[in-house]
């Protein structure tokens, strides 16, 4: 796996930074926060291992639902940073519509896998897929 471009590193830094300002996260069984969420892989699963005032519970989700989203993802994106630097502004922004689109698929997807084990919204699960996921793809 090819490591994160310096783009890409800045879009994880920004998503985390956002995700600590403001996000909705609601883990099941919590009766308040705030939380601490570690990630991790553990038997080709994402692990999400949430711990905040008297919770602690580990989320493992199979990710190969997100398989193909998160790899045509991370392709765009690095197409889309290519392009940056040498195309049109019409062929920039037809990979960005494209890698915006995958992006909300795939934090749809996300809170999909996450429904009735922690709640979140729109702009936590986008911020999320944002991190890079992709070592969880290579088991």
């Amino acid at each position: 796996m090819a490591p994160l471009s310096p783009e890409q590193d800045d879009e994880r830094k920004v998503a985390i930074v956002d995700l600590l300002a403001e996000n909705r996260f609601a883990p099941d069984g919590a009766t308040g926060g705030p939380f601490r969420l570690k990630l991790s892989t553990y038997e080709a699963r994402l692990a999400m291992d949430v711990s905040g005032p008297g919770y602690e519970r580990r989320f493992l989700l199979s990710l190969s639902p997100l398989r193909g989203v998160i790899k045509d993802y991370f392709l765009l994106c690095e197409s889309y940073y290519a392009a940056v630097r040498s195309a049109t502004t019409a062929q920039i922004e037809a990979l960005d519509m494209g890698r915006r689109g995958l992006h909300n698929e795939g934090a749809a997807l996300l809170k999909e896998r996450l429904n009735g084990k922690i709640a979140v919204d729109d702009d936590t699960a986008r911020r999320l897929f944002t991190l890079d996921l992709r070592p969880a793809l290579e088991r």
